[in-house]
C-alpha cells in the first residue's frame, strides 16, 4: 500500500494531510517528519498519521512531500543521504527549482507545485511541473494529491509556475486588499464597519461562486449586472477611467518578474 511522508508539519503540509485524509487517504499510511515536538504532537492528536523527527525515515515513503522553507533545503539534502530512486520528491518550496532539486537529490522524479493558502480550506488552486524523470503514474499520482485540497492546472514549463505565481499563489492577497478597500469605502458612505464587511464578504463569495460555475464568462456576468446608465455602470466606468486593468496587470507582472528573481536566488 502506497506510503507517502512530509518533510515539515506546518500549514501548508497539514492542509494537504487533511485532504489527503478526507479523499480516503489512511493516516497509517502518512508520516510526518518535523524538528518540534509539539507540532508533531499535535498532528498525531488531530490527524492520527505517524511522527517522528528522523528525517531519513522518509525514504521509506514511495511520495515525499518537501514542506520546507527553501533555505532549508540544501540542509535537508544532506540529512536524506539515502537512495532515492523510484521515489516521487513533490516540493512545495517557493522558487526552489527542478535544477536545483536534481543538483540536490538526483536524477530523480520530482514535482515541482505552487500552491496558495485557500488549500487550508480546500479551494487551493495550484500549479504543477514535473520533471523528464518522472513517471506518467508519478505524475498522475502528484496531480491526485493537490486535487485532495483543491485544483491543479499542470504547465508544461517550469518558467510558468511563475505566472501561476503572479495568478494564484500571490492572488488571495489581491482579492483581499480589494475586500479590505471596499470596507473603507462602505465605511466613508455611512455604514458600520461590520455591516461593511459583512457585506463585502459576501458578496465577494456570492461572485466568486457564480463565476465558479464556468458556463457564463466573467466578463457576461459582469455585463448583466450592468445596466445602462445604471448605478453600477457608474462604478465601472471609474474604475476604467482609472486605468484598473493596468493597475491588475501591472501588479501580476510585478509579481512574476519577483517570481523569476527568488527562483535565481536574488
Amino acid at each position: 500500500m502506497e506510503k507517502i511522508a512530509f518533510i515539515g508539519g506546518g500549514n501548508m503540509a497539514v492542509a494537504i494531510i487533511g485532504g489527503l485524509i478526507a479523499s480516503g487517504w489512511e493516516p497509517s499510511r502518512i508520516t510526518v517528519v518535523d524538528p518540534n515536538a509539539d507540532q508533531r504532537d499535535r498532528l498525531a492528536a488531530e490527524h492520527g498519521v505517524h511522527i517522528t523527527d528522523d528525517v531519513a525515515t522518509a525514504a521509506i515513503a514511495d511520495t515525499i512531500v518537501l514542506a520546507v522553507k527553501p533555505q532549508v533545503i540544501n540542509a535537508l539534502a544532506g540529512q536524506m543521504n539515502t537512495d532515492l530512486s523510484g521515489k516521487l520528491l513533490l516540493s512545495i518550496a517557493a522558487g526552489v527549482t527542478i535544477a536545483t532539486l536534481e543538483q540536490l537529490f538526483g536524477p530523480v522524479a520530482l514535482a515541482r507545485t505552487m500552491p496558495n493558502t485557500p488549500a487550508l480550506l480546500g479551494l487551493g488552486a495550484t500549479g504543477l511541473y514535473v520533471n523528464d524523470h518522472t513517471s506518467e503514474v508519478q505524475r498522475l499520482e502528484a496531480q491526485k494529491i493537490i486535487e485532495s485540497f483543491g485544483i491543479c492546472v499542470a504547465v508544461e514549463q517550469e518558467e510558468l509556475l511563475d505566472a501561476v505565481t503572479a495568478v494564484s499563489g500571490s492572488g488571495p492577497a489581491y482579492y483581499f486588499l480589494m475586500i479590505e478597500e471596499m470596507i473603507k469605502a462602505g465605511t466613508a458612505l455611512g455604514l458600520s464597519r461590520e455591516d461593511a464587511a459583512a457585506l463585502t464578504v459576501q458578496t465577494a463569495l456570492g461572485a466568486a461562486t457564480m463565476a465558479a460555475q464556468g458556463d457564463v464568462p466573467p466578463e457576461e456576468l459582469r455585463a448583466r449586472v450592468t445596466s445602462p446608465n445604471g448605478t453600477t455602470q457608474a462604478a465601472i466606468v471609474s474604475m476604467q477611467n482609472n486605468a484598473f486593468g493596468q493597475i491588475i496587470s501591472n501588479a501580476m507582472t510585478a509579481c512574476q518578474t519577483r517570481a523569476k528573481e527568488l527562483g535565481k536566488g536574488q
